[in-house]
């Protein structure tokens, strides 16, 4: 995209021909930095959030199948429904209590233990 002239180059207003003019001329090589310097907090931080926006969603889906396991998921009777019941509590009707709320924090909180553990102590 750095070939483009509209795209990297100023444009200006040209008096005399009532018309907006692009006067530069593209690099054709872009030069870059060969080493990047980065905290130990930063790569730290890349690494939890990394596993954080990856592995966080199927946090879901490992209590879906710890309750599956132990018998605590129901199908529903109705039979036109076919979504499960989601038995851990009625703290938050419709929603499952608390523990259905924060499936994905408490694999994150366990894997955070664990990285802190044996990276960082």
């Amino acid at each position: 995209m750095s070939g483009w002239r509209y795209l990297v180059c100023p444009v200006e207003f040209n008096n005399d021909s009532n018309r907006f003019q692009v006067d530069c001329e593209p690099l054709t090589h872009v030069p870059c930095r060969t080493t990047v310097r980065l905290y130990p907090f930063q790569i730290h931080s890349i690494a939890l959030s990394s596993f954080a926006s990856i592995m966080g969603p199927f946090g879901g889906f490992f209590a879906s199948g710890f309750k599956r396991g132990f018998k605590i998921k129901q199908q529903s009777d109705h039979m036109y429904c076919c979504l499960f019941f989601r038995d851990f509590a009625n703290t938050i009707p419709g929603h499952g209590g608390i523990m259905e709320r924060f499936d994905c924090q408490y694999l994150m909180a366990t894997f955070v233990n664990v990285y802190i553990a044996s990276f960082i102590s």
